[in-house]
């Protein structure tokens, strides 16, 4: 029944007079028990359970709750019931449908739930009383409410453009973004229920981003989970405006300022990621993997694949008719950049399609493979299975001796990528060195002791790094993380002050080169830099002092104007 053609009940009176919040009569922690009553907020609203409900979740205002009730005076004089017309009534919660006290009560229940609420006549009929002149002024009434289901309603837009009523929840928490790929059906309508478009049973496809049918349809998908089923009563300004559309690609017309109604299912989708940020490298995932744990850097993985150009040209397979998979470790560029960015973060028995841009494919050369050739700048299409992978221990999962292991191998990794002059790699390499051997490892005396010669080194070497890199100032970052633990330490004195002189601030360079030529006066390097810092010195001197020769000259020449304008005057 709609909450129109509700009688008596509906007689709101007393808008005005509830101060609080609908939010403080809410049940609250520890929950009713069977027979028991309470007041809800300070209101004067009291609720004793009748029957519990299912579940933990309850109604909002602005839902849509289906109810069956009775309502009496406290002497048992019934003056309203559902149960009468058997039929129960559908209300929107907070809309004035019904008394105060009623919508206030409806929205701590659980579906399912009954309960016998107590209302103040502030919160009933007020000074006019009603049920059909059944309840008298400044009369407490009661209602006997039963919480059939209700419906979730949104307003997804903010003023009202795009209402979405759920009429089926879906699975999980998740739902799609722009880049993923949507599989829909959906039904839309006329306010007079002509049908205007609709799609095959199986449904429809399409990438969120693109947009289909209009505006209002991604916006609302984007707020679905999977599995999720709606009704939108969609407003012009979100549908086809003021003009309307025309037929065409197989939809009906639609005439101008039309609301549409829009029965919406989000089968399932499929997440599209973005592994490097730039839409260089895009996962789309087929089929979801199993558990938590991704493959991550440094993993030992097991991957199937078959690789093609954009036109469908094989040019590779893996672990298919008849061949063998592939095993590498991932971040030690035994594949190409892009595949081995996606495996890093796809869970065992994963598969997706993965879209690689020369970049972080073959790039510019001709690849020769074994099944055809890749010509240079190609895009290229996997097809990846995540087999089995074996993660490398985080940090938290290893006892002392295994973290100092692996941080001595992390070190030995990056010098070996810093002889190849691989220094982003190396630089890496140092910085997950060094969550091995944080401060807070709980090491013993000597493996402490340990702990910090490695962490000094990490951060040196980093350093190192850095400079090759023209990242100065991050280069100032490590050094001075090992000076504030030794602040003699020569190696970081001398390539903080490489930094410094590189960012100009020559008056901090200076100290630094000071400082360790008192520690290590016959150091050929610092001395060597000290040399080329009294040569930026110089230059440095040169320049200020045409500066400031510019400068006094415009100064005196405006002197000069402004004494002959004083004469003339």
């Amino acid at each position: 029944m709609e909450a129109e053609k509700a009688t008596d009940v509906s007689d709101i009176q007393n808008e005005d007079d509830l101060d609080e919040e609908p939010g403080e009569v809410i049940e609250s922690a520890p929950p009713l028990k069977v027979g028991e009553e309470r007041e809800l907020g300070t209101c004067g609203l009291k609720k004793k359970l009748l029957k519990r409900g299912h579940g933990y979740e309850t109604p909002e205002l602005g839902d849509e709750a289906t109810v069956h009730y009775v309502g009496t005076l406290l002497d048992g004089t019934k003056f309203e019931s559902t149960r009468d017309r058997d039929e129960p009534l559908t209300i929107k919660l907070g809309q004035g449908r019904v008394v105060k006290g009623l919508d206030h009560g409806v929205i701590s229940m659980k579906k399912g739930e009954i309960a016998l609420f107590t209302l103040p006549a502030e919160l009933g009929y007020g000074v006019v009383g009603g049920g059909g002149s059944v309840v008298p002024s400044n009369a407490i009434v009661r209602f006997e409410v039963e919480l059939v289901s209700w419906i979730t309603v949104v307003d997804l837009s903010k003023d009202g453009g795009i209402v979405k009523k759920i009429i089926e929840k879906g699975e999980r928490n998740e739902g799609p973004g722009d880049l993923d790929e949507v599989l829909v059906k959906y039904r839309v309508a006329l306010v007079d229920g002509t049908v205007v478009a609709e799609t095959p049973e199986e449904g429809i496809e399409f990438y969120v981003k693109d947009g289909h049918f209009c505006s209002a349809l991604p916006k609302a998908i984007k707020t679905m989970k999977r599995g999720e089923k709606v009704r939108l009563i969609v407003q012009p300004q979100y549908a086809f405006g003021v003009e309307g559309r025309d037929a065409n690609n197989g939809f009906h017309s639609v005439p101008p300022s039309s609301v549409l109604n829009i029965d919406l299912e989000l089968v399932s989708f499929k997440p599209v990621i973005d592994v490097t940020g730039d839409a260089k490298v895009v996962k789309k995932v087929l089929k979801e993997g199993e558990g938590a744990w991704v493959a991550n850097e440094s993993a030992s993985v097991t991957v199937s694949y078959v690789a093609r150009l954009e036109d469908g040209t094989v040019f590779e397979k893996k672990g298919i008719d008849g061949e063998q998979p592939l095993e590498f470790i991932t971040d030690e560029e035994q594949v190409i950049a892009g595949l081995d960015r996606a495996v890093a973060t796809m869970k065992k028995g994963e598969q997706a399609i993965l879209t690689i841009h020369p970049d972080f494919g073959f790039g510019s050369v001709e690849a020769r493979r074994d099944l055809a050739v890749v010509p240079p700048h190609s895009n290229i299409v996997f097809e990846v299975e995540m087999l089995d992978f074996i993660r490398e221990k985080a940090p938290w999962e290893m006892i002392n001796h295994e973290r100092l292991e692996a941080a001595r191998r992390k070190k030995e990794e990056g010098n070996l990528l810093f002889k190849e002059g691989k220094y982003q790699k190396a630089g890496k390499k140092y910085d997950k060195g060094v969550d091995y051997v944080s401060e807070d490892g709980n090491f013993g005396d000597d493996e402490s002791k340990l702990a910090r010669e490695l962490r000094l080194s990490f951060w040196l070497n980093g350093a190192a790094c850095s400079l090759k890199l023209n990242d100065f100032q991050e280069a100032i970052k490590l050094c001075s993380k090992v000076l504030d633990i030794e602040f003699h330490n020569v190696k970081a004195l001398y390539r903080r002050a490489q930094a410094y002189m590189q960012v100009a601030d020559l008056v901090l360079a200076e100290l630094d080169i000071k400082k360790a030529l008192e520690v290590d006066p016959q150091n050929r390097e610092v001395k060597l830099i000290e040399k080329n810092l009294k040569r930026l010195q110089v230059e440095s001197n040169k320049r200020d002092a045409k500066l400031y020769t510019n400068i006094f000259g415009r100064m005196t020449k405006k002197l000069k104007v402004e004494k002959v304008d004083n004469e003339k005057r």
